[in-house]
């Protein structure tokens, strides 16, 4: 797993002072007559974002990683969450944006592009919290661009353009380690993991005090993202593997979900989910959640994390790393940390059997299914 590229500019002092150009300028990329540094948009909830989630064969270890730019509010942030076996432990870090947007490290949370759309590494260093890891991620399936809304009409309040996002999402192939609590869990070659990388504007960047009225963007509740041997389901898209005689990635039409949920916490606990494809094939998948692995977004500060309420792009104080352990065992502990969560579960389909993550906003998905909301209804215990 040795680096096979340079360090790029990492930590140059010089470039602050040579605003507005940066070490990314020097590459032939530029797509308009302003440096890279010079945002398309004015809004300071403008951001660029990754995001990765894998786990080991067994599901003994569940880990999230994530981290976002914010270049009009001169602001970047990532988060590192490590599931085992129910000990819950985040690592989040903070700092000033500066001047050199290749240098994607904030603290201990160390993201590296070794190959752009083919191969990520992300690592987090030994910590005050007792967890680390080094994670290759590398793409199996073909990325396709997401279009932006082009409704601009739809904008809240009236009379404002609608936020646009947009990116791509995959999923890959995962091999490292990861150390938690004096425990050293390899990930072997072939383990699972999915990513995304989107930007745009909006997506709950600042909390509800830029959210300009509207509804707070924290994600989608009851997304899925599994990958069979034969196909693929990333929310809303079936993609293909590279090579695959298949154009494109397949469109999902809004799912048929029926779900079962812990009567005390309201958290999710299984579902039986119809999804019909664009070529007309109709899916039945089961998903069983594998003990309490799942990863609380919250301590991503999606919605704002449990304890202080940071909210993405939100923090606006010096460099700073903090974190924090949950026994997530405990259903008074998930019951505090519910939100935008990812559940590693056992994923069944047509005799397929692979692990994988469904995404349900906790309780906001037991609340659709209590109003019988289109597309969401209760399971019936079997």
């Amino acid at each position: 797993m040795n680096d096979p590229t340079p360090a790029l500019t990492i930590n140059d002092p010089h470039f602050a002072e040579q605003f507005p150009l940066s070490p990314l300028d020097d590459y032939l990329i530029h797509q308009t007559p302003d440096p890279i540094r010079v945002m398309w948009s004015g809004d300071p909830r403008a951001y660029e974002r990754y995001w990765m989630v894998c786990h080991d064969p067994t599901g003994a270890v569940l880990v999230a990683v994530g981290g976002s730019f914010y270049p009009n509010l001169d602001r970047a942030e990532a988060y590192a969450i490590v599931n085992v076996d129910g000990l819950h432990t985040t690592v989040r870090g903070f700092r000033a944006l500066g001047a050199d947007r290749v240098d994607l490290r904030i603290g201990p949370i160390v993201a590296r592009i070794i190959r752009g759309m083919r191969w990520w590494r992300f690592e987090l260093e030994p910590n005050d919290w007792g967890i680390s890891f080094c994670l290759d991620f590398r793409d199996t399936t073909r990325q396709t661009f997401r279009e932006p809304l082009s409704n601009s009409a739809t904008g809240y309040p009236r009379g404002r353009r609608s936020d646009v996002t947009t990116g791509f999402e995959s999923f890959g192939e995962v091999e490292g380690w990861v150390n938690a609590h004096g425990r050293r869990i390899e990930l072997p070659p072939g383990s699972a993991g999915t990513r995304d990388r989107h930007w745009g504007v909006g997506r709950g960047v600042g909390g509800p005090a830029h959210s300009l009225g509207g509804r707070l963007h924290i994600g989608t509740s009851g997304n899925a993202f599994v990958a069979f041997p034969s196909w693929t389901l990333w929310g809303d898209r079936v993609f293909y593997r590279y090579g695959d005689e298949r154009p494109g990635s397949g469109r999902v039409a809004k799912p048929n979900r029926r779900l079962r949920f812990e009567p005390d916490t309201k958290i999710f606990v299984e579902a039986i989910v119809d999804y019909l494809f664009d070529s007309g094939e109709m899916k039945q998948v089961h998903f069983e959640r594998i003990g309490h692995q799942t990863a609380y977004l919250r301590c991503g500060m999606y919605g704002g994390t449990p304890d202080r309420q940071i909210h993405q792009g939100g923090y606006d104080g010096p460099d700073m790393v903090e974190g924090e352990t949950y026994d997530v065992n405990r259903p008074e502990v998930r019951a505090t940390l519910a939100g935008l969560d990812e559940h590693l579960c056992k994923v069944t389909c047509d005799g397929e059997v692979t692990t994988g993550i469904y995404q349900p906003i906790d309780v906001v998905a037991y609340d659709a299914c209590a109003a019988a909301k289109p597309g969401w209804a209760f399971l019936e215990p079997s």
